[in-house]
Protein backbone atom coordinates (compact mmCIF):
# COMPACT_ATOMS: atom_id res chain seq x y z
CA UNK A 1 0.00 0.00 0.00
CA UNK A 2 1.33 3.44 -1.10
CA UNK A 3 2.29 5.67 2.02
CA UNK A 4 0.11 8.47 3.21
CA UNK A 5 1.91 11.35 2.06
CA UNK A 6 1.66 14.36 4.56
CA UNK A 7 2.91 17.91 4.96
CA UNK A 8 2.57 20.47 7.62
CA UNK A 9 2.40 23.95 7.88
CA UNK A 10 4.32 25.46 11.09
CA UNK A 11 7.98 24.29 12.14
CA UNK A 12 7.17 25.22 15.98
CA UNK A 13 7.28 22.82 18.82
CA UNK A 14 3.56 21.37 18.55
CA UNK A 15 4.22 20.67 14.81
CA UNK A 16 7.71 19.18 15.40
CA UNK A 17 5.51 16.45 17.98
CA UNK A 18 3.61 15.89 14.93
CA UNK A 19 6.29 15.20 12.56
CA UNK A 20 8.08 12.49 15.06
CA UNK A 21 4.68 10.79 16.11
CA UNK A 22 4.30 10.77 12.21
CA UNK A 23 7.74 10.01 11.27
CA UNK A 24 7.39 6.46 12.93
CA UNK A 25 4.34 4.94 11.10
CA UNK A 26 5.20 3.02 8.61
CA UNK A 27 2.40 3.68 6.39
CA UNK A 28 3.19 7.54 6.43
CA UNK A 29 5.76 10.05 4.37
CA UNK A 30 6.79 13.29 5.94
CA UNK A 31 6.26 14.88 2.23
CA UNK A 32 7.61 18.55 3.53
CA UNK A 33 6.93 21.57 5.78
CA UNK A 34 6.22 25.12 5.65
CA UNK A 35 6.63 27.99 7.96
CA UNK A 36 7.63 31.78 7.35
CA UNK A 37 10.63 30.98 9.44
CA UNK A 38 12.17 28.82 6.43
CA UNK A 39 15.16 28.00 8.73
CA UNK A 40 12.85 26.11 10.96
CA UNK A 41 11.52 24.54 8.11
CA UNK A 42 14.79 23.29 7.09
CA UNK A 43 15.81 21.78 10.27
CA UNK A 44 12.63 20.01 10.84
CA UNK A 45 12.94 18.40 7.43
CA UNK A 46 16.22 17.37 8.21
CA UNK A 47 15.30 15.56 11.04
CA UNK A 48 12.33 13.90 10.38
CA UNK A 49 12.18 13.93 5.95
CA UNK A 50 10.52 15.67 3.35
CA UNK A 51 11.50 19.12 2.29
CA UNK A 52 10.88 22.83 3.12
CA UNK A 53 8.83 24.49 0.38
CA UNK A 54 8.25 28.29 -0.31
CA UNK A 55 4.74 28.50 0.85
CA UNK A 56 1.31 27.23 1.29
CA UNK A 57 0.78 27.27 -2.56
CA UNK A 58 3.77 25.51 -3.31
CA UNK A 59 3.14 22.78 -1.02
CA UNK A 60 -0.15 22.09 -1.83
CA UNK A 61 1.30 21.91 -5.64
CA UNK A 62 3.70 18.97 -4.40
CA UNK A 63 0.08 16.65 -3.84
CA UNK A 64 0.16 15.79 -0.20
CA UNK A 65 -2.80 13.50 0.91
CA UNK A 66 -3.30 15.26 4.14
CA UNK A 67 -2.04 18.43 5.81
CA UNK A 68 -1.20 19.26 8.97
CA UNK A 69 -1.98 23.03 10.12
CA UNK A 70 0.27 23.79 13.60
CA UNK A 71 0.65 27.46 13.15
CA UNK A 72 0.02 30.19 16.69
CA UNK A 73 -4.17 31.04 16.98
CA UNK A 74 -3.68 34.31 14.89
CA UNK A 75 -2.11 32.96 12.13
CA UNK A 76 -5.16 30.35 11.10
CA UNK A 77 -7.48 31.02 8.64
CA UNK A 78 -5.75 31.37 4.82
CA UNK A 79 -3.97 28.13 5.36
CA UNK A 80 -7.14 26.40 6.24
CA UNK A 81 -8.62 28.26 3.09
CA UNK A 82 -6.01 27.43 0.86
CA UNK A 83 -6.01 23.54 2.17
CA UNK A 84 -10.03 23.63 1.90
CA UNK A 85 -9.79 24.75 -1.34
CA UNK A 86 -7.72 22.34 -2.70
CA UNK A 87 -9.78 19.14 -1.58
CA UNK A 88 -7.04 17.77 1.00
CA UNK A 89 -7.80 16.25 3.67
CA UNK A 90 -7.10 18.66 6.76
CA UNK A 91 -5.64 18.16 10.80
CA UNK A 92 -5.79 21.71 12.82
CA UNK A 93 -3.95 21.97 16.00
CA UNK A 94 -6.31 23.96 18.53
CA UNK A 95 -7.25 26.17 19.16
CA UNK A 96 -8.93 26.84 15.78
CA UNK A 97 -8.40 30.55 15.33
CA UNK A 98 -7.76 33.44 17.61
CA UNK A 99 -11.49 35.19 17.10
CA UNK A 100 -14.96 33.25 16.15
CA UNK A 101 -15.37 34.80 12.77
CA UNK A 102 -12.19 33.01 11.43
CA UNK A 103 -13.41 29.06 12.96
CA UNK A 104 -16.98 29.90 11.51
CA UNK A 105 -15.84 31.15 7.88
CA UNK A 106 -13.68 28.20 7.93
CA UNK A 107 -16.35 25.45 9.50
CA UNK A 108 -18.71 26.72 6.61
CA UNK A 109 -16.04 25.92 3.92
CA UNK A 110 -15.42 22.79 5.49
CA UNK A 111 -19.04 21.69 5.35
CA UNK A 112 -19.63 23.36 1.77
CA UNK A 113 -16.57 20.79 1.01
CA UNK A 114 -17.52 17.67 2.88
CA UNK A 115 -13.82 17.67 3.87
CA UNK A 116 -12.35 15.18 6.36
CA UNK A 117 -10.98 17.19 9.31
CA UNK A 118 -9.89 16.57 12.63
CA UNK A 119 -8.38 18.85 15.51
CA UNK A 120 -6.07 18.20 18.01
CA UNK A 121 -7.98 17.74 20.74
CA UNK A 122 -5.58 14.50 22.15
CA UNK A 123 -7.90 14.64 25.06
CA UNK A 124 -10.68 13.22 24.09
CA UNK A 125 -8.39 9.98 23.07
CA UNK A 126 -7.52 9.47 26.89
CA UNK A 127 -8.46 5.84 28.13
CA UNK A 128 -9.53 7.53 31.56
CA UNK A 129 -11.75 9.91 29.71
CA UNK A 130 -14.05 6.73 28.27
CA UNK A 131 -13.56 5.24 31.92
CA UNK A 132 -15.47 8.32 32.97
CA UNK A 133 -17.90 8.64 30.52
CA UNK A 134 -19.20 4.96 31.02
CA UNK A 135 -18.84 6.10 35.21
CA UNK A 136 -20.67 8.95 34.77
CA UNK A 137 -23.92 7.14 32.16
CA UNK A 138 -26.66 6.54 34.30
CA UNK A 139 -25.84 9.40 36.68
CA UNK A 140 -26.36 12.77 35.76
CA UNK A 141 -24.04 15.31 36.46
CA UNK A 142 -24.88 17.89 38.87
CA UNK A 143 -21.26 20.06 38.83
CA UNK A 144 -18.18 19.87 37.00
CA UNK A 145 -15.19 22.07 38.32
CA UNK A 146 -12.44 22.99 35.77
CA UNK A 147 -8.65 24.28 35.97
CA UNK A 148 -6.13 25.21 33.84
CA UNK A 149 -3.35 26.69 36.49
CA UNK A 150 0.06 27.18 34.98
CA UNK A 151 2.96 29.37 33.59
CA UNK A 152 3.41 31.99 30.60
CA UNK A 153 4.28 29.83 27.63
CA UNK A 154 7.99 30.74 26.36
CA UNK A 155 6.55 31.90 23.32
CA UNK A 156 6.41 35.88 22.08
CA UNK A 157 2.72 35.87 20.35
CA UNK A 158 1.04 33.95 23.91
CA UNK A 159 0.82 37.03 26.48
CA UNK A 160 -0.54 38.94 23.65
CA UNK A 161 -4.42 39.00 23.49
CA UNK A 162 -4.64 39.82 19.81
CA UNK A 163 -2.36 36.87 18.82
CA UNK A 164 -3.11 34.46 21.10
CA UNK A 165 -6.93 34.89 22.25
CA UNK A 166 -5.23 34.79 25.99
CA UNK A 167 -5.26 32.28 28.66
CA UNK A 168 -8.92 30.54 28.15
CA UNK A 169 -8.79 30.32 24.26
CA UNK A 170 -4.98 28.81 24.00
CA UNK A 171 -4.55 26.77 26.99
CA UNK A 172 -7.66 25.82 29.08
CA UNK A 173 -9.55 25.08 25.64
CA UNK A 174 -8.36 21.50 26.60
CA UNK A 175 -10.51 21.56 29.75
CA UNK A 176 -13.57 23.22 27.99
CA UNK A 177 -13.50 20.51 25.45
CA UNK A 178 -13.48 17.63 28.00
CA UNK A 179 -16.50 19.75 29.70
CA UNK A 180 -18.42 19.61 26.59
CA UNK A 181 -17.96 15.91 26.04
CA UNK A 182 -18.62 14.37 29.57
CA UNK A 183 -21.15 16.75 30.74
CA UNK A 184 -22.77 18.83 27.69
CA UNK A 185 -23.17 21.78 26.29
CA UNK A 186 -22.98 25.55 27.80
CA UNK A 187 -25.88 27.78 27.60
CA UNK A 188 -24.76 30.49 29.40
CA UNK A 189 -20.99 31.70 31.06
CA UNK A 190 -20.44 34.36 33.05
CA UNK A 191 -16.88 35.10 34.27
CA UNK A 192 -13.79 38.10 35.53
CA UNK A 193 -10.55 38.09 34.98
CA UNK A 194 -8.26 40.38 37.37
CA UNK A 195 -7.45 42.67 34.67
CA UNK A 196 -3.50 42.08 35.37
CA UNK A 197 -1.18 40.90 33.08
CA UNK A 198 1.32 38.84 34.32
CA UNK A 199 5.02 39.92 34.97
CA UNK A 200 5.97 39.14 30.93
CA UNK A 201 7.08 41.86 28.53
CA UNK A 202 4.72 43.03 25.90
CA UNK A 203 1.28 41.15 28.16
CA UNK A 204 -1.99 42.46 28.30
CA UNK A 205 -4.07 39.52 28.82
CA UNK A 206 -5.65 38.56 32.06
CA UNK A 207 -3.36 36.93 34.62
CA UNK A 208 -6.24 35.21 36.06
CA UNK A 209 -9.75 34.20 35.13
CA UNK A 210 -12.56 32.67 36.99
CA UNK A 211 -16.33 31.61 35.41
CA UNK A 212 -19.43 29.91 36.03
CA UNK A 213 -20.97 27.79 33.65
CA UNK A 214 -24.68 26.70 33.30
CA UNK A 215 -25.46 23.71 30.70
CA UNK A 216 -28.12 22.80 28.85
CA UNK A 217 -28.40 19.28 31.17
CA UNK A 218 -29.31 21.71 34.45
CA UNK A 219 -25.66 20.85 35.81
CA UNK A 220 -24.03 23.93 36.50
CA UNK A 221 -19.83 24.34 36.80
CA UNK A 222 -16.85 26.39 37.45
CA UNK A 223 -13.55 27.22 35.12
CA UNK A 224 -10.47 28.52 36.58
CA UNK A 225 -7.65 29.61 34.54
CA UNK A 226 -3.84 31.03 35.62
CA UNK A 227 -0.95 31.90 34.21
CA UNK A 228 0.94 33.51 37.14
CA UNK A 229 3.28 30.61 38.29
CA UNK A 230 6.35 29.00 37.21
CA UNK A 231 5.31 25.67 36.92
CA UNK A 232 2.19 23.79 35.32
CA UNK A 233 0.03 23.35 38.84
CA UNK A 234 -3.13 21.55 37.64
CA UNK A 235 -5.24 20.78 34.49
CA UNK A 236 -8.13 19.03 34.72
CA UNK A 237 -11.61 18.76 35.89
CA UNK A 238 -13.33 17.80 39.06
CA UNK A 239 -17.24 15.97 38.34
CA UNK A 240 -19.75 15.74 40.96
CA UNK A 241 -22.49 13.22 40.39
CA UNK A 242 -24.99 11.36 42.92
CA UNK A 243 -22.91 9.59 45.02
CA UNK A 244 -19.73 10.06 42.79
CA UNK A 245 -17.10 12.04 42.44
CA UNK A 246 -14.24 11.96 39.48
CA UNK A 247 -11.01 14.30 39.33
CA UNK A 248 -9.65 13.72 36.10
CA UNK A 249 -6.35 15.33 34.27
CA UNK A 250 -4.01 13.87 31.52
CA UNK A 251 -2.05 11.90 34.31
CA UNK A 252 -5.19 9.79 35.66
CA UNK A 253 -8.36 9.49 37.29
CA UNK A 254 -9.15 9.32 40.64
CA UNK A 255 -12.72 7.99 41.82
CA UNK A 256 -14.53 7.93 44.59
CA UNK A 257 -17.52 6.20 45.42
CA UNK A 258 -19.51 3.99 48.20
CA UNK A 259 -16.98 1.18 47.56
CA UNK A 260 -14.07 3.73 48.33
CA UNK A 261 -11.18 5.18 46.43
CA UNK A 262 -9.26 4.23 43.46
CA UNK A 263 -6.63 6.12 40.94
CA UNK A 264 -6.64 4.32 37.28
CA UNK A 265 -3.37 5.54 35.34
CA UNK A 266 -3.23 6.97 31.86
CA UNK A 267 -0.88 7.31 28.77
CA UNK A 268 -0.95 11.58 27.66
CA UNK A 269 1.74 10.27 25.03
CA UNK A 270 -0.78 7.27 24.04
CA UNK A 271 -3.23 9.47 23.47
CA UNK A 272 -1.15 11.95 21.06
CA UNK A 273 -0.12 8.86 19.15
CA UNK A 274 -3.66 7.95 18.89
CA UNK A 275 -5.09 11.43 17.64
CA UNK A 276 -2.82 11.56 14.51
CA UNK A 277 -3.38 7.46 14.02
CA UNK A 278 -6.80 8.17 13.71
CA UNK A 279 -6.42 10.54 11.18
CA UNK A 280 -4.32 8.82 8.97
CA UNK A 281 -6.35 6.06 9.03
CA UNK A 282 -9.58 8.04 8.67
CA UNK A 283 -7.37 9.65 5.34
CA UNK A 284 -6.36 6.13 4.62
CA UNK A 285 -10.09 4.59 4.85
CA UNK A 286 -9.13 1.97 7.00
CA UNK A 287 -10.58 3.93 10.07
CA UNK A 288 -13.06 5.46 11.26
CA UNK A 289 -11.94 7.27 15.01
CA UNK A 290 -12.31 10.85 14.41
CA UNK A 291 -12.85 11.98 17.57
CA UNK A 292 -13.02 15.83 16.95
CA UNK A 293 -13.58 16.75 13.27
CA UNK A 294 -13.24 20.95 13.05
CA UNK A 295 -17.33 21.20 13.54
CA UNK A 296 -16.94 19.74 16.89
CA UNK A 297 -13.98 21.77 17.95
CA UNK A 298 -15.93 24.73 16.60
CA UNK A 299 -18.47 24.54 19.50
CA UNK A 300 -15.15 24.14 22.17
CA UNK A 301 -14.25 27.64 20.31
CA UNK A 302 -17.67 29.17 21.05
CA UNK A 303 -17.40 28.00 24.93
CA UNK A 304 -13.85 29.58 25.32
CA UNK A 305 -14.09 32.53 23.06
CA UNK A 306 -17.75 33.37 25.15
CA UNK A 307 -15.54 32.68 28.47
CA UNK A 308 -12.77 35.16 27.59
CA UNK A 309 -15.83 37.63 26.04
CA UNK A 310 -17.52 37.82 29.56
CA UNK A 311 -14.51 38.67 30.98
CA UNK A 312 -13.73 41.26 28.82
CA UNK A 313 -17.34 42.82 29.41
CA UNK A 314 -18.00 41.54 32.90
CA UNK A 315 -21.75 40.04 31.55
CA UNK A 316 -23.22 37.24 31.25
CA UNK A 317 -22.84 35.49 27.32
CA UNK A 318 -25.38 32.99 25.93
CA UNK A 319 -24.12 30.34 23.87
CA UNK A 320 -26.56 28.41 21.09
CA UNK A 321 -27.62 24.64 21.73
CA UNK A 322 -28.59 22.07 19.15
CA UNK A 323 -26.69 20.45 15.98
CA UNK A 324 -27.95 23.43 13.38
CA UNK A 325 -27.14 26.14 15.46
CA UNK A 326 -24.45 28.70 14.33
CA UNK A 327 -24.59 31.56 15.89
CA UNK A 328 -25.08 32.93 19.48
CA UNK A 329 -29.36 33.71 19.35
CA UNK A 330 -29.77 35.87 22.79
CA UNK A 331 -28.84 39.74 21.27
CA UNK A 332 -28.14 43.05 22.81
CA UNK A 333 -24.69 44.39 21.84
CA UNK A 334 -24.00 44.41 18.16
CA UNK A 335 -21.61 41.37 16.90
CA UNK A 336 -19.21 43.81 15.54
CA UNK A 337 -18.33 45.20 19.18
CA UNK A 338 -18.02 41.42 20.42
CA UNK A 339 -16.71 39.57 17.58
CA UNK A 340 -19.15 37.71 17.01
CA UNK A 341 -20.20 36.61 20.80
CA UNK A 342 -24.18 37.49 21.54
CA UNK A 343 -23.90 39.30 24.98
CA UNK A 344 -26.39 39.72 27.64
CA UNK A 345 -27.62 43.74 28.57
Amino acid sequence: MRSCRVALVGAGGVARRHARLLSGFEDVELLGVTDVARDAAAELTGTYGGRPFTDIDELLAAGPDAVYVCVPPFAHGPVEEAVIAAGVPMFVEKPVAVDLDTAERVAALVQEKGLLTAVGHHWRYLHVVEQARQLLADRPVRMVNGAWLDTVPPVAWWPVRERSGGPVVEQAAHVLDLVRALVGEVVEVTAYGDGAPPPVDGADIDSVTAATLRFASGAVGTLAAACVLTWKHRAGLEILADGLALSLAEDGLLVRDADGQRRVGSDPDGARVAVDRAFIDAVTGVGDDVRVPYAEALRTQRLALAVAESARTGRSVALPTGPAATRPVTAAVPAAVTGGVTVDA
